[in-house]
């Protein structure tokens, strides 16, 4: 695949960037490394490779989801700056 400031230009237009014409030459000639690279990668035999899922040996190194106490709702409320009775009150942000 050729790349070319033509199509360079237009993946400009599509992504919304503005690319300065100075910078154009540059962008081209990486952008053809990158292409250059991945069709170096197509040579490549993968037969039998398994897909590739995590980076590392880890896969899951989160904790447990385990249900632990909880405080009431009349504890959390206690220190709210303005409450109902049942839920928080807090100013209103969104304007119509």
């Amino acid at each position: 695949m050729q790349v070319d400031n033509k199509l360079v230009g237009h993946l400009a237009h599509l992504s919304k960037l503005n690319v300065a014409p100075e910078k154009m030459d540059k962008l081209v000639a990486d952008m053809q490394d990158l292409v250059g690279f991945v069709e170096k990668l197509n040579e490549l035999d993968t037969t039998g490779t398994e897909p590739l899922k995590h980076m590392g040996d880890a896969y899951n190194v989160l904790r447990k989801d385990e249900v632990n106490g909880s405080i009431s709702r009349e504890e959390a409320l206690k220190n709210a700056p303005d409450a109902d009775g049942t839920f928080f009150k807090v100013p209103k942000v969104i304007r119509k």
